[in-house]
């Protein structure tokens, strides 16, 4: 018995902000004071480290459990089964639904209950839960999908990431810039297929690097000290992910079994260019190897982080044809990437 996806889904939001819109923004240190730099020269600076031009954004009257089952639809259709034979639907996000215009975070019921509802699931032994992992919670609960499966106890699993992280940013803080809306999806099954799941590695820093990622007061002291934003140290995490990911998805690639000749495809979280590109240089330096053309699909450029949904958006608009020249094939192999508050670290490897 093989693990596999057999539907995926995404759902990016319509809304579109441009660099340009954040002209207008009052950028500040985070002790309040002004930066020496004009707005111009700082979207300059930040287009050029992290790739982004334009972000997505969700309209005010959707939340993140919304968007969560607009892509769920998607993958249950593509993978042609019925709602009603999943056996765990299980969301990971970060900051669960918050309303537009509030700064409450609504986490009862669980946003895969509320997915679990708007698709009109009556069985009750579909179990649904949330998942809080940072970045890399999708990853991270594909693999608990596919133990599931492995074990026995499911069949089925709908595995979602989404988030509206436009609704947590402080507007002061220029890496606000970097953070956006959507939702990815897949359907996990039992196959007698080949291929699916070949190996998982996952990996928790927390003795120094815990608080790399927090929530934090406004860089405007003016504004309200008990409403908090995600904050992060963008230099910390930068040297974090290059030193640690790299090393991870070799362990990872080596437990499979799979040589990095074969390797097809790296869906990494997307979040930021530089980092991104530099992870994939020294993951291929440890095999004494070139970084091949093509190998790994990047939506930051147009789609920001949205955090838990870059990688399940990432691969199913590839998977669909929905990136210039990128696509996978039957018997692929590639490698599902993520790391992220915590800090946490994960990968995948798995034949298509």
């Amino acid at each position: 018995m093989s693990i596999k996806i057999t539907g995926t889904g995404s759902y990016v939001p319509a809304l579109v902000e441009h660099n340009d819109n954040f002209i207008e923004h009052e950028f500040l240190n985070n002790d309040g004071s002004q930066f020496e730099y004009a707005n111009d020269v700082i979207i300059e600076k930040f287009k050029a480290i992290t790739g982004i031009g334009e972000r997505r954004y969700a309209k005010d009257h959707y939340t993140s459990s919304d968007l969560a089952f607009f892509a769920s639809e998607k993958a249950i259709e593509d993978a042609a089964i019925d709602p009603e034979e999943l056996d765990y639907i299980i969301v990971a996000h970060n900051f669960g639904d918050v309303r537009h215009g509030t700064v409450q975070s609504d986490l009862l019921p669980s946003l895969a209950s509320r997915v679990k509802h708007s698709l009109r699931i009556k069985n009750p032994k579909c179990v649904a839960y949330d998942i809080l992992f940072g970045c890399p919670g999708w990853v991270e609960a594909l693999i608990q999908a596919k133990a599931y499966i492995q074990c026995g106890m499911a069949k089925k699993c709908l595995v979602i990431g989404s988030e509206t992280l436009s609704r947590v940013i402080d507007k002061h803080d220029r890496d606000s810039m970097i953070y956006s809306d959507g939702a990815g999806a897949v359907v996990l099954e039992a196959s007698n297929e080949e291929g699916g799941f070949l190996a998982s590695e996952t990996a928790s820093f927390t003795y120094d690097e815990a608080y790399y990622l927090f929530f934090g007061n406004s860089y405007n002291k003016e504004l309200c000290r008990d409403t908090r934003y995600i904050k992060m140290h963008g230099r910390k995490i930068y040297e974090f992910a290059a030193t640690r990911v790299p090393q991870a998805i070799k362990d990872c690639l080596d437990k499979s079994g799979e040589s990095i000749d074969n390797l097809k495809k790296i869906f990494i979280h997307q979040a930021n260019e530089k980092m991104d590109e530099t992870i994939l240089k020294r993951f291929y330096r440890l095999y004494d190897r070139e970084v091949p053309e093509n190998v790994m699909p990047m939506s930051i450029h147009k789609l920001g982080n949205s955090s838990v949904a870059t990688v399940p958006t990432l691969f199913d608009m590839v998977k669909h044809g929905k990136l210039e020249d990128q696509e996978i094939h039957k018997g692929d192999v590639v490698i599902f990437a993520s790391v992220g508050a915590g800090m946490n670290i994960n990968a995948v490897v798995y034949k298509c």
